[in-house]
Order: C-alpha cells, then structure tokens, then sequence
C-alpha cells in the first residue's frame, strides 16, 4: 500500500506543503540553534553547511523522497586500497552513527552519506542526523589521511 507522505512535524504538529518547505523549516531552526547562517535550499533542493572542517551537502530528493547528506573526505588513495577500504567499513561498524563511509566511482573519492525517508521526518531526528554527519566528517577528514602509508 503506497500513500502519501507526511511532511508534519510531531512536536510542533505543523503541517508543510512538502517536503523541501518542511527541510526549509529545519535548517532555519538549525541555523538560529547553532548561530550559523545557512542557506535554504536551491531549486534543485541542494544547500551545505559547514561545520569546522567538513562541508555537508544537504540534498532533498523529492522524487525518490529521501534527504541525503553528503560530505567528502577525501580521494581514494592509489596505493593500498584494500587495507584502507577495510579499514573504512571497520569504521562503518560502530564510529559513523547513522551515517557510512561510501566511495564515489566516477570521483575515485570518499564520502560520509547518510540517507533517511523524508516522510515523517521530525526537526529533532533532521538535527540529529545533520550534526552526527558534520560530526564524523570534521574528526575523520583529517584522521583518514593519517592512516595512508608514507
């Protein structure tokens, strides 16, 4: 049964239009929280957030109905590939929280993705996810590159 997603806040009730009004409404809220100004979305349902060295992508696909949140680390490194993709989905098992490591093909780079269904997505959960992701990013930007031999 396919029907029609929520785009209401539980502790505010407020009822959005959709889902880019109501993500609007949470990086408005976040930006104020963290006295930070961020830009609302583009028409394309794009905007990024610094948060120390990490940039975060914040990215509404409204016709696949998910919020993806993208932050690159870094390229993937020509020597010792395996060990260092190992070592990223140890990583995966407990220090990302809701987000992971994942390789973008066609950059031959690094990213920290976290995805989440938009529908019945409340302020607290969109701040949760947005700070682990800037979080993990900022800590292991740096951290990763340390781990590459030479």
């Amino acid at each position: 049964m396919t029907g029609t997603p929520s785009y209401q806040d539980r502790k505010s009730t407020r009822v959005y239009r959709d889902a880019k009004e109501m993500v609007n409404d949470y990086l408005a809220r976040f930006s104020e929280k963290v006295g930070a100004p961020i830009e609302p979305l583009d028409d394309d349902g794009y905007t990024e957030v610094r948060r120390g060295s990490a940039t975060v992508g914040i990215n509404v696909l409204a016709a696949h109905g998910t919020l993806l949140l993208l932050s690159k680390i870094m390229q993937v490194p020509n020597d010792g590939r395996e060990a260092f993709y190992r070592r990223l989905l140890e990583l995966n098992f407990l220090v990302t929280s809701d987000s992971a490591f994942a390789i973008d093909k066609d950059r031959d780079a690094v990213f920290l993705r976290a995805l989440r269904r938009l529908g019945d997505l409340d302020y607290e959960e969109f701040e949760d996810l947005l700070s682990t992701v800037a979080t993990v990013a900022d800590d292991w930007d740096d951290r990763l590159q340390e781990l590459l031999p030479g």
